[in-house]
């Protein structure tokens, strides 16, 4: 049967002559991965993003041909890698043509290179384009460049392109009939995808394709499903495995497959997909350094390439496993990995390029700038980075074709541990299966990726003091990821703090629960959890810790107030204390306590009536008159505190708060204070009256009896602002207030005699106040 892009293919190749670009929209299953690359002319070279892809594409490509792989057609990807002189097309990974063009940014010899399935919006992907971009406008405008895409948003696509011509092609699929399985309370995600495959095999015939986010979920799920045919397919499966999936069987089938499948690939004899409605996508957690993959709802547009998959031959169903009103909240299109993932690695691929902003590259969405500044970060640490871009050991490092985190492992590691060791631990770290069981010494790498790493540093000089078999694995780790070098937090405790601030929690049961020190590789955090989860993990000792990350290890003073004087020389593994010397230096005692005073307030001091009344006048003057009468409030007093010999707390109390308060006053303005905010007043009777200037206004509380005769306000601050009186009864209650005695005498006083003569008959109470003699009693 003759594929939909045959009809396109002359057109194809015509435009890419003319224009040197083009994007091809083509949904999954029309041919544009397998016929467009032998219609183009010269040397092809295609792109895609996933190892299992690069390989399956070759061999299907070969096949049409009749010729074996490595001829006419041929691969490249990690570790792997089937051409020969006579190859015409290679299929690449992304990131390995990405390390291609670092080393040729001419790519000579390559006539086009094909970007396939560009919807996908893989972190490399998006790298590549921007860096092919690059070389065409500086080194080969003649280097034709074809993307293709499954999906219709491809306008921004042709604009990066140049305004290049879309080639549209419409799939002649079967009808797909959709059926929604959505899960029941609390019912995990492998139960529900595999009670929707049972019914999908009693409901229709043929195989069935079941999506799921990981090999985790891959695993349980085979479990529930252990009466029928399973056959995995995800990107860790050894190469025959794969093939195997990707192949009829004798038999009726049951593919459990991650994302792999959804575009790139080809599983044949499909009729029913099951779609658990997940995808697992990288993400990280830059303000606690935590990076990982994450769980999300996949796009509307990958929900229908998956669906699609089930009318490739024939008509076919889809189950979704989600209610069928919740469809219409899926987002439209998949985030861009670029937008969400840790960018260490891009950023140094940056570098390499001459680059390290990212400025002046054609992206499809540029790279965050905080993300790609904590990338840079990370990079500097390592040696990879200085002042001037990639260093000779980020070049090397970037040229291991790992996470330059994995590459500084590897090429330190070899020194310390030997290359075997380092490779086997960095082979484990690289293996993104979900395996069970915390304690790295459980997991076994593979015998030819650890092969393959070590031949890359070969066996360099040992350096540095021999390390036992027991620390060698967590010391690779370390050099790994320093600032996940964990301590426990108390004895006992499954929490453990790390060396870069974040605290993550072992899970129950698991790993090595009775370890001080934990190296660890892999920790993610679910969103509303205070602690992250450790996921995988070496045992380590603190002398092991100093040895792997010596940059980490800092002094630092630790004075404060913690409800008394706490104040420390600290000796700490980044956010971890490994030993505390108590700081008896007069700087750091006064600043814990000046600390203290401003957490918990001058009431630390000796406050005594005195005191306070001297602070609430002086208060008042700076209120009323200003300069040069200063402000008397905390920060004013601790400003021109005298701590003396005080260590502690209770030293604080035997300060005066009156002298603290007194050394403000201002000379020469301070010989008239008693008399701009007396402390009393004397009254007509002969009492000195305390005035009271807590309040807003000074207030002057007497008794009515003392007052008699006085017709004049008292007034302080130099007469600027009257005295309020607060008159009281004999025994002391207030009765009046005013601010104007000589009215208070005409016109509240006889209502004040005419209420106190019957409570206090035997004190005097004169129809005129004014010519009454006063009396205390």
């Amino acid at each position: 049967m003759e594929l939909p892009i045959a009809g396109v293919l002359d057109e194809l190749v015509r435009t890419l002559s003319a224009r040197g670009s083009a994007v091809l929209v083509a949904p999954p299953g029309t041919g544009k991965t397998t016929l467009v690359p032998l219609a183009l002319e010269g040397r092809v070279v295609v792109a895609e993003p996933r190892r299992i892809a690069a390989r399956a594409a070759a061999a299907r490509m070969a096949g049409l041909l009749g010729e074996p792989v490595g001829r006419t057609v041929g691969y490249a990807v990690r570790g792997d890698r089937r051409t020969s002189r006579d190859t015409r097309v290679e299929v690449v990974t992304s990131g390995l043509l990405v390390r291609r063009l670092q080393h040729d940014p001419e790519l000579a010899g390559v006539g086009t290179v094909l970007l396939d399935e560009c919807h996908e919006r893989h972190l490399d992907a998006d790298l590549l384009l921007a860096l092919l971009l690059d070389a065409r406008a500086g080194l080969r405008p003649d280097l034709r460049l074809l993307a293709t895409s499954a999906t219709v948003a491809a306008d921004r696509l042709a604009g990066l392109l140049g305004d290049a011509p879309v080639i549209r092609v419409s799939a002649r699929t079967h009808p797909v009939d959709v059926a929604h399985v959505p899960p029941a309370r609390a019912e995990r995600v492998e139960a529900v995808v595999a009670r929707a495959v049972r019914r999908a095999l009693a409901e229709v015939d043929g195989d069935v394709l079941a999506f799921l986010p990981g090999v985790a979920e891959i695993r349980r799920c085979a479990a529930l499903l252990d009466d029928v045919d399973v056959v995995p397919l995800h990107g860790r499966l050894a190469s025959g495995a794969q093939d195997a999936a990707l192949a009829p069987g004798p038999r009726r089938r049951v593919v459990l497959a991650t994302a792999i499948a959804e575009s790139s690939l080809t599983v044949p004899g499909v009729r029913a997909v099951v779609d658990s409605g997940l995808s697992r996508v990288p993400r990280v957690d830059h303000r606690r350094g935590l990076a990982g993959l994450a769980t999300v709802r996949v796009s509307a547009a990958v929900a229908d390439q998956r669906a699609g998959r089930a009318g490739r031959e024939a008509p076919g169903r889809v189950y979704r496993c989600w209610p069928e009103h919740e469809h219409g909240t899926l987002p439209r299109y998949p985030e861009p990995e670029i937008r969400t993932a840790d960018l260490t690695r891009l950023a140094l691929e940056l570098a390499c390029w001459g680059v390290p902003s990212g400025e002046g590259l054609a992206w499809w969405d540029a790279p965050p700038p905080g993300a790609l500044d904590a990338g840079r970060s990370v990079l500097r640490a390592l040696g990879a980075l200085d002042g001037r871009g990639a260093t000779d050991r980020g070049r090397r490092m970037a040229d291991l074709g790992l996470h330059p985190r994995l590459a500084r492992a590897l090429l330190d590691g070899a020194e310390l541990v030997g290359a075997r060791t380092a490779a086997e631990v960095v082979a484990v770290l690289d293996d993104d299966r979900a395996a069970d069981g915390v304690e790295l010494s459980a997991r076994r790498a593979d015998p030819r990726e650890v092969r393959r790493l070590a031949a890359l540093v070969g066996e360099p000089a040992r350096t540095g003091p021999p390390v036992d078999d027991a620390d060698a694995r967590a010391l690779v780790v370390a050099l790994a990821f320093p600032e996940r070098l964990a301590r426990r937090r108390s004895p006992g405790s499954p929490v453990y703090l790390m060396a870069g601030g974040t605290a993550a929690e072992l899970p129950p049961g698991g790993g090595p629960a009775d370890a001080e020190w934990l190296a660890v590789a892999v920790a993610d955090r679910e969103p509303g959890r205070s602690h992250g989860r450790i996921r995988l993990a070496a045992r380590a000792s603190e002398e092991l810790a100093r040895r792997a990350a010596p940059t980490l290890l800092a002094e630092e003073d630790d004075i404060r107030w913690d409800g008394d004087v706490v104040a420390n020389r600290l000796r700490k593994l980044g956010a971890i204390t490994l030993s505390a010397r108590p700081l008896r230096t007069p700087d750091a005692l006064r600043a814990a306590l000046l600390a203290g005073l401003r957490a918990e307030g001058l009431d630390l001091l000796r406050w005594d009536a005195d005191g306070v009344r001297t602070r609430e006048r002086m208060a008042f003057l700076h209120r009323v008159l200003g300069d040069p009468w200063p402000a008397v409030d905390d920060d004013a007093l601790l400003a021109v505190i005298d701590l003396g010999d005080a260590r502690r707390r209770a030293d604080l109390a035997r300060i005066s708060g009156e002298e603290v308060t007194r050394r403000l006053l201002p000379w020469p303005a301070a010989a008239r204070f008693d008399d701009l905010a007396p402390d009393r007043v004397e009254v007509p009777s002969g009492s000195r009256v305390r005035v009271d200037y807590s309040g807003p206004e000074p207030v002057l509380p007497v008794k009515v009896q003392e007052v008699f005769g006085w017709t004049d306000t008292p007034r302080v601050a130099g007469g600027r602002v009257p005295v309020v009186l607060h008159l009281l009864s004999p025994a002391g209650r207030p009765t009046a207030v005013t601010g104007d005695l000589a009215s208070f005498w005409r016109t509240g006083y006889p209502r004040v005699r005419a209420e106190l003569r019957g409570r206090y008959p035997k004190h005097r109470w004169p129809e005129d106040p004014l010519t009454a003699p006063p009396a205390r009693r």
